[in-house]
């Protein structure tokens, strides 16, 4: 009696896996920081297109008289991604 051994892994063999695309959660949380230091420098229009609305889905960023400001919610993230950081 033969008993069958499992094909190799691409990691086995060698070759690269491919890497699954970022869920829209996962970018909107590895871009914050970034958005949280545009809109610091007053560079909201370098922000990635859609992620505005999205953070104001969240409540990290609010609109308050035409300026994005950044709520309790989005401070705290900020502060623990930047925790996570050191």
């Amino acid at each position: 009696m033969t008993t069958q051994r499992p094909p190799p892994t691409a990691a086995q063999r060698g070759s690269h896996m491919p890497v699954p695309p970022l869920s829209r959660a996962n970018q909107l949380h590895r871009e914050f920081l970034t958005t949280v230091d545009l809109l610091q420098r007053r560079r909201a229009d370098l922000i990635t297109e859609g992620f505005v609305e999205d953070y104001v889905a969240l409540s990290w960023l609010q609109w308050n008289g035409g300026a994005l400001r950044l709520t309790a919610t989005g401070s705290n993230v900020c502060e623990q991604m930047r925790a996570a950081l050191n």
